[in-house]
């Protein structure tokens, strides 16, 4: 189990790591050609939302990577399903497909129920 954990946290980091780099370092104007919500965000919110996966894309691997407060780890990707969640909302609002911030919420709670149940 410890094993597939390893994997799910790897990919929805890269996963959350891709997309907040994006968010984050990208001028607006960009984004909006393939992000239609950027349009109607503030500039610093949409660096916030950024950060924030990047953040919680770290939080999945390195508390548990340098054994420092392995909690950390479900706690980050608890937080992210529920950034997940407003994507899903954004997403749905916008008639756009909403499955992989979905799916992204799936992995986050099977991460935060296996960390939790499993530990190590």
């Amino acid at each position: 189990m410890n094993i597939v954990l390893w994997i799910a946290q790897g990919l929805v980091a890269l996963v959350m790591i891709a997309a907040g780099s994006v968010k984050t370092f990208l001028p607006r104007e960009r984004l909006e050609k393939r992000m239609h919500w950027a349009a109607t965000w503030p500039r610093a919110r949409i660096k916030m939302l950024g950060l924030a996966e990047i953040a919680g894309g770290l939080g999945l691997v390195l508390p548990r990577a340098v054994g420092v407060a392995p909690i950390l780890t479900p706690i980050a990707a608890l937080c992210l399903a529920v950034l997940m969640l407003g994507a899903v909302q954004t997403h749905a609002r916008a008639r756009e497909s909403f499955a992989p911030p979905l799916v992204l919420i799936l992995l986050c709670f099977a991460i935060a129920v296996g960390r939790l149940r499993f530990g190590a």
